[in-house]
């Protein structure tokens, strides 16, 4: 297996008119990596994740995955937007989870996994009833396959979110942000439960929530104004924060610490 990052961010820069929201981010995301991105409201956290999944597109730099350029053909330096048929194929291979899972309430759990892979894959119903089973059992859920989204949490809504959304996905960029206050060990029950280190995935996760992100990430990215800040394991950054930025950002966290 390659020792290259599997997703290798260069240089990012996107602007809203005369706003540049990003300013040059660097980030290197390591296959079945989880990084966590952080930082107060405005910093750039969900515009980079779009970005990833061109759903935004960047003005500058290059967003690499397995060493594919996403969204643009690069060329003597020059950058060129790709068809937008090669920008639907690299999405399917880049899955993303919002906070709201957009389950169809009219279907079980199975029934929302396979209808993506028959409608839009070509798959045959057998084949993509066995990719669902396969993915409700590395998420948990194989008991649940028959369920609702009405029968099923939060939690376990975002975990058939993210089966759904696998379909040979090589990366995955998830926004987790308004689950509740909960305990650290409820937190890091989440995590386990919620396979997002364990299921082997590449993660690239935006959330306001430090417990989740402590329970879950194997490295924390801290933006500021448009810029990697600070970066480091979890416990390493959150007790010992080497800038003010990081400090005051963290201060509002006072659970996390405990």
């Amino acid at each position: 297996m390659s020792d290259a990052p599997l997703l290798h961010a260069i240089n990012i820069h996107k602007r809203f008119g005369s706003n540049e929201v990003l300013k040059g981010i660097d980030l290197d995301v390591a296959r079945g990596e989880v990084v966590a991105l952080v930082g107060s409201s405005g910093s750039g956290k969900t515009t980079f994740l779009r970005c990833v999944n061109m759903l935004e597109e960047y003005h500058e730099g290059q967003i690499l995955l397995d060493g594919e350029s996403i969204g643009y053909r690069v060329t003597n330096g020059a950058r060129k937007r790709l068809p937008e048929h090669r920008i639907e194929a690299q999405r399917a291979r880049i899955g993303i989870v919002f906070q709201s899972f957009n389950l169809l309430p009219h279907l079980t759990a199975e029934q929302n996994i396979t209808l993506g892979l028959t409608k839009v894959m070509g798959r045959s119903k057998p084949e993509a009833r066995d990719i669902a089973a396969r993915w409700l059992e590395r998420v948990g859920l194989a008991e649940r396959r028959n369920y609702y989204p009405y029968q099923l949490s939060g939690g376990q809504q975002q975990r058939v979110a993210i089966a759904r959304r696998r379909r040979g996905a090589k990366a995955r960029a998830v926004r987790r942000s308004n689950f509740g206050a909960r305990s650290r060990a409820g937190w890091r029950g989440a995590g386990r439960d919620a396979y997002l280190a364990e299921a082997g995935m590449t993660m690239l996760v935006v959330s306001h929530e430090m417990l989740f992100v402590r329970a879950v990430a194997s490295r924390v990215v801290f933006l500021e104004q448009g810029r990697v800040a600070e970066q480091g394991a979890p416990e390493e950054l959150f007790r010992n924060p080497s800038s003010e930025r990081l400090r005051i950002f963290l201060g509002r966290f006072h659970q996390v610490f405990r």
